[in-house]
């Protein structure tokens, strides 16, 4: 019997996700749907490109549809507030300094649904998030990264 992958993240993280859903439904389906109608107003199937590029656009949309709703039924809502504290779990913020140069970085540790690492939100299965987890205010961590390994000390968990 094959288990569902429970997928982790923030009620902020499920709040997006709900929106994103709502979005695609309500809002896309129906504008690539006026596309399509519109490119099959334009003749010939078989070299029609708007037509195309339209059913692409709507295998996609139905596609982000199905993954969000699988998301969904099988989130698991990350209470850190449970964990002690200065601890770095999923869903708390850490910032760290790299050693020796002291550079600080500071991240979110959120399920791999809402991670997005221009905002700073990075996934709990990124080598940063594995090493860091479980760990407390002034502990020094070793980090295997694909450009190599660092040394960061954590100075802030919140």
């Amino acid at each position: 019997m094959m288990t569902e992958k429970v997928y982790p993240m923030t009620l902020e993280g499920k709040e997006k996700l709900e929106k994103e859903l709502n979005e695609l439904k309500t809002v896309k389906r129906k504008e690539v749907v006026e596309r399509i109608k519109i490119a099959r107003g334009f003749g010939d199937l078989s070299e029609n490109s708007e037509y195309e590029s339209a059913k692409d656009e709507q295998a996609f949309i139905e596609g982000r549809i199905s993954t969000i709703e699988n998301m969904l039924q099988n989130a698991q809502i990350i209470d850190s507030s449970n964990s002690k504290e200065g601890e770095v779990t999923l869903g708390r913020s850490v910032i760290f300094k790299e050693l020796p140069d002291g550079i600080e970085e500071e991240y979110t540790i959120v399920g791999k649904a809402e991670a997005d690492p221009f905002s700073g939100k990075i996934s709990n299965e990124s080598p940063i998030a594995q090493a860091l987890l479980g760990k407390t205010v002034g502990d020094k961590v070793q980090i295997n990264t694909p450009g190599g390994t660092m040394e960061v000390e954590i100075t802030n968990v919140f």
